[in-house]
């Protein structure tokens, strides 16, 4: 049976996962780094215009990036626990919350730095129905400009970051040779990118 395309769906590419019109392949930098960066994206993230996973798992070749909220430990166990790196949250740790480690207890090598990707209300969701993920030894980003989403998206505290902008903070902290620039670069472009669409 021949199935013909619908007219009315914008064509997507397969790499970005965006229309082809907003592609952003182009923006994509290569930033190679010795710590293993695993993103467990909301799902409700997938296709969020501002959202910056998929260009943050672009740019780190051997990064991983899974989708889900209620991911179970038969999913979890051999992502975090799957070989001899230590996994490793990047989230702030309140008081009686998960163990907090600084960058500076951390061998590069040996580090898988695990990003939650979603607003914080989905994020603190994801955290409540994972136990191995709030079990997790966290680490906290510190003394970061503020976001650079401009007037795209509104942070609510100092600490909300861009997916992309938390990252390239913390392979910089964790790896004294990363270049976090690359990085924000490809953030800025994209900021602008996404302003010039809404306004027009």
């Amino acid at each position: 049976m021949l199935i013909h395309p619908d007219p009315l769906r914008r064509a997507e590419c397969p790499r970005c996962m965006r229309p082809v019109s907003t592609c952003i392949c182009e923006l994509a930098p290569v930033v190679p780094t010795s710590v293993d960066l695993l993103i467990l994206q909301h799902p409700l993230e997938v296709h969020n215009p501002k959202g910056t996973a998929r260009l943050l798992h672009m740019s780190v070749p051997g990064s991983s990036l899974v989708t889900g909220e209620v991911f179970g430990d038969a999913v979890l166990e051999p992502l975090l626990f799957g070989d001899e790196r230590k996994s490793v949250l990047l989230y702030p740790a309140e008081e009686g919350e998960a163990a907090a480690v600084s960058a500076s207890e951390l061998q590069l090598s040996d580090v898988r730095l695990v990003l939650l990707d979603g607003t914080w209300r989905k994020t603190r969701k994801m955290l409540a129905v994972n136990p191995l993920l709030a079990a997790l030894p966290r680490l906290s980003l510190k003394d970061t400009p503020a976001a650079g989403y401009g007037s795209l998206r509104r942070a609510h505290a100092e600490h909300q970051l861009s997916t992309i902008e938390a990252a390239a903070y913390a392979l910089a902290e964790l790896d004294p040779h990363f270049d976090k620039d690359p990085l924000l670069g490809a953030f800025e472009r994209l900021v602008d990118m996404q302003s010039e669409f809404f306004q027009r």
